[in-house]
């Protein structure tokens, strides 16, 4: 009985596919709701988390292909391998440093692993320019997931877990 039970647990775990986004960056977690920006605190781009930088590093948060880099190197969008569409956004309006303080690792269309590095940013320009350097990181397509859930703890390092979806 305990084995056919195993089985049944074992099939219905295949059935049910999830993956878990590491944080991009290491620093302070800050909840969706509290990012000082509707566009991200309203979730109207999708479900998220914010980071408060500590350093200028953003790593992939999973295995994928670069959809997106903007010119100004401020945001950079990746599809990981099972299909979830991920937003990094550097600070807020940063698009206004015109790439001032952002050096991009990457081109669109190229495939990383998780823990790659994507861009470099200079946490004290975009400070000094007087942006909040809070980062959100958006699945951009939740809608065609079950569940997308923060599952951050309040210091990241980016081999920590901050997004679990279930397909």
């Amino acid at each position: 009985m305990v084995a056919l039970f195993d089985v049944f647990k074992k099939g219905k775990k295949e059935n049910s596919a999830e993956e878990v986004l590491l944080s991009p960056i290491k620093g302070q977690y800050v909840k969706l709701e509290d990012v000082p920006d509707p566009a991200f605190s309203s979730g109207a781009l999708g479900s998220g988390i914010g980071i408060n930088p500590e350093e200028g590093t953003v790593f992939a948060p999973a295995s994928g292909t670069i959809t997106t880099v903007f010119p100004t190197g401020h945001a950079v969008g990746l599809k990981t391998d099972s299909g979830v569409e991920v937003l990094i956004h550097i600070g807020l309006d940063t698009v206004n440093l015109k790439g001032e303080g952002f050096t991009t690792l990457v081109e669109q269309g190229a495939t990383v692993k998780a823990g790659d590095k994507l861009v470099h940013f200079d946490i004290d320009t975009i400070n000094q320019a007087g942006y909040p350097i809070i980062t959100p990181v958006i699945v951009t397509n939740t809608d065609s997931f079950a569940s997308v859930t923060d599952v951050a703890s309040d210091n990241l390092n980016t081999d920590s877990p901050i997004i679990k979806i279930i397909k």
